[in-house]
């Protein structure tokens, strides 16, 4: 009998959870799998594809009266844990996959309401210490108590990338419940998306070097360090030129940077396109690619750019970097928001560049295959233990 394996998330925002959670959605699909993704928000921005087998589920249609839930964030995860109740109480999926933070928290809650014994894998995608400590939000500050007491009610607690695994248990959650598990970054048809054609004159042959960045303009994300940084390189190699890719936060954020790199004097060799449909084939045309957060959880943008035979310069954030470039023997780690030391590992980069090969393995190392055959042997574990409960091993 097929599994029904249930994922449940913030919406499709084209972010990296949203992308990762949609890869693994229609991985389980293609090995036969029944799949259904759940969502808060199924708006598609960025045009994420399903395969056609996966049912998507759109928990926000389903407006439920919460009186007392105030703030809209809490009325759209209580509208989402009725729905999650109902659903487990009637679908009885094999597991129900979450990610991330305030996801796991709801799904768990949804879990416990609907009294049934489906098993939960929580997946966590940001160093949540770090992400608190950061943030004036009251949410984000009750979250580290509400992890530590919570988290434990799952049959399993994935981590994309060891620190996060760390982070966890130091907040209370069992070592034994907990696994590293790698995203899917890496699809088979990885090469012939790397091939497609970019428009943007820059990435053209024979233009001058592109420093590349990508990801979402947000705080975390730190681009205002990339960009003085960039002015200091661009002092010794005039000829670079920087690029980067994402939607804005807040509508502000995208003409913040742009006016920076106005006062710094690099303004007409700075770009910053927005979001684009697809980020590798730049990527694949970039001489360097450079990855300035202050926090992350398993940076897909930079297995990626490695996976394309770029080089890469990143800070040492929590985390993620550290893991995937091997300590630094992959790709020059600097210190969190240190311009200087960013600037000097992108000069240097271009200087001597890594072995393209030793690059690209390491970058394909984070393969989607890979991936699903670890959550698929965790899946097929926790469905042997829910079958037979307290039996002794034989031998």
């Amino acid at each position: 009998m097929a599994r029904r394996i249930a994922m449940f998330m913030y919406g499709l925002s084209g972010g990296g959870v949203s992308r990762r959670m949609v890869t693994l959605a229609n991985a389980f699909a293609a090995q036969g799998d029944a799949v259904d993704v759940l969502v808060l928000d199924a708006e598609n921005p960025s045009g994420l594809s399903f395969a056609p087998s996966v049912r998507l589920v759109r928990l926000g249609n389903w407006r439920t009266a919460l009186p007392f839930v105030r703030a809209k964030r809490r009325r759209m995860f209580g509208m989402a844990r009725a729905v999650l109740v109902r659903y487990l109480a009637t679908e009885r999926p094999t597991v129900l996959i979450s990610a991330d933070n305030f996801a796991n928290l709801t799904a768990l809650d949804a879990r416990r309401r609907s009294g049934t014994s489906v098993p939960v894998i929580v997946t966590q995608r940001k160093h949540v210490s770090t992400q608190v400590a950061a943030s004036p939000n009251r949410a984000h500050r009750q979250l580290i108590r509400r992890i530590g007491g919570t988290y434990p009610e799952a049959e399993a607690v994935v981590g994309v990338a060891r620190a996060l695994v760390d982070d966890l248990i130091a907040l209370g959650v069992p070592p034994g419940i907990t696994h590293t598990i790698h995203n899917p970054v890496i699809p088979a048809d990885f090469d012939a998306i790397a091939a497609q054609p970019v428009q943007h004159p820059w990435f053209q042959p024979g233009q001058c070097p592109v420093v590349l960045g990508v990801g979402r303009i947000s705080g975390e994300k730190d681009f205002p360090t990339l960009v003085r940084a960039f002015a200091r390189a661009r002092a010794s190699r005039p000829e670079l030129r920087l690029v980067i890719l994402g939607a804005a936060a807040k509508a502000e954020a995208r003409e913040q940077l742009i006016a920076l790199a106005g006062e710094l004097g690099i303004g007409e060799a700075v770009d910053l396109p927005g979001a684009v449909p697809q980020a590798i084939p730049y990527m694949a045309r970039a001489a360097v690619f450079a990855l300035s957060s202050r926090w992350e959880g398993m940076p897909g943008v930079l297995i990626e750019a490695m996976a394309c035979g770029t080089p890469v310069v990143s800070t040492d954030c929590p985390s993620g970097p550290d893991e995937i470039l091997e300590g630094g023997r992959m790709g020059r780690l600097v210190p969190v928001a240190d311009e200087a030391a960013l600037a000097r590992a992108i000069l240097e980069t271009l200087a001597t560049p890594p072995n393209r090969d030793a690059l690209m393995a390491r970058g394909r190392a984070f393969s989607t295959e890979r991936a699903v055959a670890e959550y698929t042997s965790l899946i097929d574990s926790l469905s042997a233990a829910a079958i037979w409960p307290g039996q002794p091993s034989c031998g």
